[in-house]
């Protein structure tokens, strides 16, 4: 397995950042659908895997075995190119710390690679939800089963940052947490050039983040959506779900998964990804880096 150094990983991160917002619109927005849905597919895993495990595990060995699989969705991202704004919010920029790319580039890229990671995380959600979350009665009724209503409370947790900016405060962090781990994922997965280096270089800190209960702006593009469709499918399971929940009956809607959720988690993102990987590496090789040209 090679293994590159740590100035090259940071160099070759700023090349792919320059590559990135050097793709056209059309493509960025492609890509980024393609990463959304593969966020999902690992979001949609998770969602199956856990189910029922912390009743007779204990709520630690079940975010455990969800963390476990979660990672697929970054693995396929990294091993087929498509784009991920919470990876391009270190790539991007690490771009224009060391190749001198406009940040007009670095924020068309988050912009348009934001809205394909949007659709594609939705268009993932409706399919699970009108596919493996519900189930079909022989007289044609649909219902969520157990795996929908996991969605359902999922989705009420995600949007359940109320009561002020101590919650806020407590989305941010997690945030911050999150990208911070993703980064570094992206970065070691930069170390290796073989298959199994660059999974397991991926896998270790996407579970880690996962399993710690931090927020990934683009997974919650999934997991809030997904609640939402499986909440219209059967509303009076979701009303039962929902009303044990911090959100209460009326709190899971389009509104706010932004208000209660995707902003501040957005901004989390952007700042664990850029300044905690990015900016730190940057000047802590940027000598070297210099060197090497």
């Amino acid at each position: 397995m090679v293994f590159h150094p740590p100035v090259a990983i940071v160099a070759k991160a700023g090349d792919a950042g320059k590559y990135k917002v050097g793709l056209p619109a059309w493509n960025m927005l492609l890509r980024g659908f393609m990463a959304g849905a593969y966020i999902a597919m690992g979001g949609a895993l998770c969602t199956m895997c856990s189910t029922g495990v912390a009743a007779w595990a204990g709520p630690g060995i079940g975010k455990l075995i969800g963390g476990s699989v979660f990672p697929v969705g970054l693995i396929i991202i990294v091993c087929t190119g498509a784009e991920l704004f919470t990876g391009d919010a270190m790539l991007a920029p690490m771009g224009a710390f060391i190749h001198k790319v406009s940040w007009a580039a670095v924020l068309k890229l988050w912009v348009f690679v934001y809205i394909g990671n949007l659709i594609g995380s939705i268009w993932y959600a409706y399919l699970m939800a009108y596919g493996p979350l519900s189930s079909v009665s022989a007289t044609g009724t649909q219902t969520a089963n157990v795996f929908g209503l996991t969605a359902l409370s999922i989705a009420a947790g995600k949007v359940g940052y109320i009561g002020g900016g101590a919650a806020m405060w407590s989305a941010f962090l997690k945030a911050i947490g999150c990208n911070w781990l993703v980064n570094l994922a992206i970065l070691l997965g930069i170390c290796a050039d073989d298959l199994v280096g660059k999974f397991f270089g991926i896998w270790f800190p996407i579970m880690a983040f996962v399993s710690s209960g931090f927020e990934h702006c683009v997974a919650n593009m999934y997991f809030i959506p997904a609640g939402l469709f499986v909440q219209g499918i059967d509303p009076v399971a979701a009303a039962t779900v929902l009303a044990g929940k911090t959100c209460g009956v009326a709190g899971l809607t389009w509104v706010t998964m932004w208000t209660s959720n995707l902003i501040v988690v957005t901004i989390g993102n952007i700042v664990g990804g850029m300044f905690f990987v990015g900016v730190i590496y940057w000047v802590a090789f940027r000598e070297e880096i210099a060197a090497l040209k």
